[in-house]
């Protein structure tokens, strides 16, 4: 059964766009499995944003499956494209990589220490283990041994002997230029690049010299390299001389039995949707132009007897924390680099609460916090059956996909304390377990497992990703001088704490008792309300916390500090306040 099965004003994104590719799939392929696709290009580390050119087919196909009806969720493996460029902060690779420029991502070596025996298998790899952990089912399609097996080989016959119905298809929009729109932000090169998946924006349509256009490129014989012009074709027998612009090597072949060469990006995406009956495939924002792959492709496949797929255009993804995302430069934040640090049920809830135009960021800073504790939020409402329509099906969609719910933490707790437990305790497991059973006496954790795999993603963020300046490190004496200092109202307060820390030792405690000693000192009750307390009691508790931060951390700020406090042990906090 779909997740929300009512009218469009309560369905979600993806059970609409279920509906209408269920549909046009009948009326296409009556009978037969649905067929979506994403194409993914391994010519570097493949980002978070290509990674919405993947979750977006497969939210849809999953409600498919969840229906009962069966769908292909094809991945096309870009690995026979050219090596474009060499990118930047790869470890294992400096710029004599360039000399494998023009080669097939295949041909090309895997960086220095790779277990993979290519490049385009070493990237592919990250991305493969990423989609496991993430409950992607697919279909992979490796287009190097789609060509060099031949399975194209008629296609690409075809595709010749139809050139120059390509040719005047494609001129149409060669001279033509995008007209001036608002864009959803300034798109500079590595974000075009990123959006086309392959990279094939920037390749040119096929060679048109002196000898005609041709849509098909050879890899040449003797370097590997695609710079390489056709010179002539036979229609007849096939035979097609080249030339290769790089070495200078020529050869003439037949071409009805020659596997060492593809079509060019705009003729080759198109034939793909024919030979494999897609009916939904996703594409970047820059498809919307005059001459865009998409929209080009959309005419072209019509020579290959095939229809263009329902396509939405999906925007793109950033990245709060790092640096902006490209799939040329080094530090590109990768699905796996996400996994580490958060719960695959989270980052398939970002891809899946927002519809495919929308555009959202994904956290690698102090944001996660706040991300993480309205996945939490909103984790309960579900529970409680208060949640909207949408935001359960959102929930669903995350939490597990047809074949099952994802492994998920035994005991939720939230992120932003377990982060501040790993980084008080800066790896010791007994100490972690030690502050975590004290967070709720009545239900203590009995094992850190019981708090994996939270813990682990908050104690990776806190290794990877907070800077070592911002790490809390607690003092190991008193401060003799400040509290030599201190004036008869801090004085005050501390002694209301330490008084209270044993009757309030436990995570809700102590939030009662540090929020508390300002409201008491003031005059009022520890249990006053906000509305019931003067503005000045704010500046109270803010000046109250400040004073235990330099007293404990000798900083200003730092954890929530009932975690702190746990974290640092009774002993230990009476030693450094003074007692």
């Amino acid at each position: 059964m779909p997740i929300v099965g009512q009218s469009a004003e309560t369905t979600d994104w993806v059970s609409r766009f279920a509906d209408e590719v269920i549909e046009e799939s009948e009326r296409r392929a009556p009978g037969k499995p649905v067929v979506v696709a994403s194409g993914l290009s391994p010519s570097g580390p493949i980002h978070l944003g290509n990674l919405r050119e993947v979750m977006t087919p497969h939210l849809v196909a999953d409600e498919i499956r969840r229906r009962g009806l069966r769908v292909r969720h094809l991945i096309s493996w870009d690995d026979y494209d050219r090596y474009r460029k060499v990118p930047a902060g790869v470890a294992g690779v400096d710029e004599s990589w360039a000399e494998h420029i023009g080669k097939p991502l295949t041909s090309v070596p895997a960086p220095k220490g790779s277990a993979h025996p290519n490049w385009a298998e070493h990237f592919k790899a990250a991305m493969v283990d990423a989609l496991g952990e993430l409950g992607v089912e697919f279909d992979g399609i490796s287009q190097t041994a789609q060509y060099t097996s031949g399975v194209y080989r008629d296609q690409v016959l075809h595709a010749m002997a139809h050139r120059a119905d390509i040719d005047a298809i494609l001129d149409q929009y060669r001279t033509k230029k995008a007209p001036a729109k608002k864009q959803q932000k300034p798109l500079d090169e590595a974000e075009v690049e990123a959006a086309e998946g392959s990279g094939a924006a920037a390749e040119d349509d096929g060679s048109s010299g002196s000898a005609g256009y041709f849509p098909y490129k050879p890899y040449c014989g003797n370097c590997e390299k695609d710079l390489t012009t056709v010179t002539s074709y036979d229609d007849g027998t096939t035979e097609l001389s080249y030339t290769c612009n790089a070495c200078g090597f020529s050869e003439t072949v037949r071409l009805n039995e020659f596997n060492r060469g593809k079509l060019v990006w705009k003729v080759d995406w198109p034939m793909r949707w024919a030979y494999e009956g897609v009916v939904f495939e996703p594409s970047g924002v820059d498809h919307s132009s005059p001459g865009s792959s998409f929209q080009v492709g959309g005419q072209i496949v019509g020579i290959f007897g095939g229809k263009q797929p329902i396509g939405p255009m999906y925007a793109f993804v950033g990245i709060s924390g790092m640096a902006k995302m490209s799939s040329s430069r080094g530090g590109v934040p990768t699905p796996g680099d996400a996994l580490k640090i958060m719960e695959p049920q989270l980052l398939r809830w970002l891809y899946a609460r927002r519809r495919p135009n929308q555009s959202f960021k994904i956290a690698f800073d102090q944001e996660i916090q706040r991300l993480y504790d309205e996945w939490d939020k909103l984790d309960a409402k579900v529970a409680e059956g208060a949640a909207l329509p949408a935001d359960v099906a959102a929930h669903a969609r995350a939490v597990g996909t047809a074949a099952g719910e994802l492994p998920r933490t035994a005991r939720v707790l939230p992120y932003r304390t377990l982060a501040s437990v790993a980084d008080i305790t800066a790896g010791h497991e007994d100490q972690a377990l030690r502050i975590l059973s004290e967070l709720d006496p009545d239900n203590p954790l009995s094992a850190l497992d019981e708090a994996r795999p939270r813990y682990d993603k908050a104690e990776a963020w806190i290794n990877t990703q907070v800077p070592a300046d911002q790490r809390t490190i607690v003092r190991d004496e008193p401060d003799a001088e400040l509290l030599k200092s201190l004036d008869e109202a801090s004085q005050q307060s501390l002694r209301l704490l330490l008084d209270g820390l044993a009757s309030h030792w436990s995570l809700d405690g102590l939030t009662h008792l540090v929020y508390g000693v300002p409201k008491v000192q003031a005059g009022f009750s520890a249990d006053a309300t906000p509305k019931e307390l003067p503005a000045e009691i704010k500046t109270a508790q803010r000046t109250f916390f400040a004073l235990l931060y330099r007293l404990l951390v000798s900083r200003d700020t730092g954890p929530r500090l009932p975690t702190l406090l746990l974290a640092v042990g009774q002993e230990r906090v009476r030693a450094l306040l003074g007692e």
